[in-house]
């Protein structure tokens, strides 16, 4: 009788270590990770870098793009709500992109990609008051790798404003409703399209239903511009960190439909003095940018409204202090009577673009 002997130990861990390399490359458990305080990410937006690691993504906009060789990759997002909404662009193809409703809390967040090099970039499609998100940077399969940064557009641009800024219900149906998050997106709102048309860096301080004199609730742009995290009073931005060549400022539609409910009701002047004391603000903050005052698309340029009126005496009381650097562009009201559907906002973009291509020569 011939015992049975075991394998040498040497030749039984080499089976072992192969065995458990092929299941965990299997189970997809052998990925590279990137952390987000990798060069080659590039962010735009107002960010909390105060963890370079996990910075935190809120105002509408806000985002990440890298590149990467490799035919797949693992977004690795924590929201802190779950009601954040992102879509993720390949390549440019911004006809097919694919939409992330973040669930709350630590997640991977699974992207095919074409086979080969790609350029990836994560947007932020609804508001800061669904949350933040800390992007904690990605995962990649065995054998991919991140490419070196493309540089940003050297022409930058920053919009102020409310719902319409926002992109609120500009996917919805034209009869649907207006509050659906899943039907808000940014980066089909006039503001992000402008940008795009202009090759500019686009940067978005906006919320819904917020005003200059009163909003829907206890917060006014004046006292939320200057904000890194829209949702915290404390939270002061640096405004030398950033400064744009043009600013459009797009506010007074809320205004319009809450000032006659205050007590007492604002007389003119006094609604034209705080439209210029908020320009006033802004111009302090970016002395060598021109700012565009604009209103539009929704009824506070209706026909008969004073509001543009309002706009066009600050602007000319502004530009006769010796601001000459400020102009107007308003967008017309068609008769559609909820918010911007996303062929308004294309119309406003090109409303826009020609008229910073006139004004700044771009």
């Amino acid at each position: 009788m011939i015992a049975k002997t075991s394998p040498r130990p040497a030749q039984a861990l080499k089976a072992w270590l192969v065995f458990t390399f092929t299941a965990l490359i299997a189970q997809g458990l052998c990925a590279e990770t990137i952390t987000a305080d990798d060069p080659a990410f590039t962010y735009s937006g107002r960010i909390d870098f105060s963890d370079p690691q996990a910075p935190a993504l809120m105002w509408s906009g806000t985002a990440v793009e890298f590149g990467v060789e490799g035919p797949s990759v693992e977004l690795i997002l924590d929201d802190s709500t779950g009601n954040s909404f992102y879509q993720v662009i390949a390549n440019g193809d911004d006809a097919h992109p694919v939409i992330i409703d973040c669930e709350k809390g630590l997640h991977n967040y699974p992207v095919e990609l074409p086979t080969g090099t790609n350029r990836v970039l994560l947007f932020k499609r609804n508001e800061g008051t669904s949350g933040k998100t800390l992007f904690k940077g990605v995962e990649l399969p065995e054998g991919a790798s991140l490419l070196p940064p493309v540089p940003a557009p050297s022409r930058r641009i920053e919009f102020y404003g409310d719902s319409i800024t926002c992109g609120m219900g500009n996917e919805a149906p034209d009869q649907g409703k207006d509050n659906v998050e899943a039907e808000k997106n940014n980066y089909l709102a006039y503001g992000a399209i402008t940008a795009r048309n202009l090759d500019a860096q686009y940067r978005c301080i906006a919320r819904s239903g917020i005003g200059i004199i009163t909003s829907w609730f206890p917060l006014t742009m004046p006292e939320m511009y200057n904000r890194l995290d829209p949702n915290d009073a404390t939270s002061a931005w640096d405004f030398s960190q950033w400064q744009p060549d043009v600013v459009v400022i797009n506010l007074f539609q809320n205004d319009k439909w809450l000032t006659p409910k205050m007590d007492p009701v604002p007389t003119p002047d006094e609604i034209v003095a705080a439209y210029a004391d908020f320009v006033s603000a802004i111009r302090a903050e970016y002395p060598d940018a021109h700012i565009v005052c604009a209103l539009g698309s929704m009824d506070a340029t209706e026909s008969g409204t004073p509001w543009p009126g309002y706009i066009e005496k600050a602007v000319a009381e502004l530009k006769a202090d010796g601001d000459e650097n400020i102009s107007l562009c308003f967008f017309p009201f068609d008769g559609f009577r909820k918010h911007p559907r996303v062929r308004h906002h294309q119309r406003n973009a090109e409303i826009l673009t020609a008229h910073i291509r006139e004004v700044t020569g771009w």
